[in-house]
């Protein structure tokens, strides 16, 4: 069998895109979905997305780098925002269903912005924070970013914590231009990516909850890129939360599979 597929890229943050329109895709079949994902054996992403969906009703079905479905990616949202433009499916507005429900975004260029969901619940632990932002996330302030040992000190958290249905982990450092760097711990790649979307977007609610972050938008350095961060704060829940960065097209290929 042959597979056409697309690769794209947000901020460093990698995926295979495949067009599942005809819903030809065998979606549970996860050793599958890991080869393709495979930087050795297969394509090499971080994640696999489906498109799936037809006249304005589109979904967005993703899978991690594991094979298994995955919760809420927001830099593979704005992906798949820009993965339906380049089909022609959209112009330059989209709305699409995801495992934690309806997103909106807007597209110009390479630039999406991709509303997320609402956060109301912030957990603040002894040295970091905790929140959902459509994935599971802990934020954690640390010094020497650059020379953290990000693998080691994320695999230790995400499972000495949260066991094994895991977090998300993100290392941050404030920059003196009031931008925050950050390096993620990915579940699911069990490794550190270049960038993560819904951990950007965790990074922004935390510090502005912890009283760092004295306006918006946010502006996050991730090892892959800048992104930014718009939301509204009304009593301590976060609305009209906007990821805001570039997302592009890689290339497109075939895999005999």
């Amino acid at each position: 069998m042959k597979l056409s597929f697309f690769k794209y890229q947000g901020t460093g943050n990698d995926f295979v895109m495949v067009d599942n329109r005809n819903n030809a895709f065998p979606k549970k079949d996860f050793e599958r979905v890991a080869f393709l994902c495979d930087r050795r054996f297969g394509i090499g992403a971080d994640g696999l997305i489906l498109l799936e969906g037809s006249e304005g009703d589109y979904n967005m079905v993703y899978y991690n780098a594991d094979g298994r479905p995955g919760s809420m990616c927001g830099n593979g949202g704005r992906c798949l925002v820009a993965f339906a433009r380049d089909l022609g499916l959209v112009a330059d507005k989209m709305e699409f269903n995801a495992v934690d429900g309806k997103h909106k975004a807007s597209i110009m260029g390479d630039t999406v912005s991709l509303q997320m969901q609402d956060v109301t619940d912030i957990v603040h632990r002894p040295k970091a924070v905790f929140l959902d932002t459509g994935s599971p996330h802990h934020v954690q302030i640390v010094e020497d970013l650059f020379h953290f040992d990000v693998a080691k000190e994320g695999a230790k958290l995400r499972y000495g914590i949260y066991g094994e249905p895991g977090s998300n982990i993100n290392f941050v450092q404030p920059r003196d231009d009031g931008s925050f760097a950050v390096r993620t711990y990915e579940r699911g790649v069990e490794a550190e990516t270049l960038s993560c979307g819904t951990g950007v977007t965790a990074v922004a609610l935390a510090m502005h909850a912890a009283g760092i972050l004295s306006s918006e938008p946010a502006v996050i350095n991730a090892q892959g890129g800048e992104l930014k961060v718009r939301f509204t704060c009304i009593d301590g829940s976060y609305t009209e939360v906007f990821l805001i960065g570039p997302a592009r097209k890689v290339f497109k290929g075939y895999i005999e599979w």
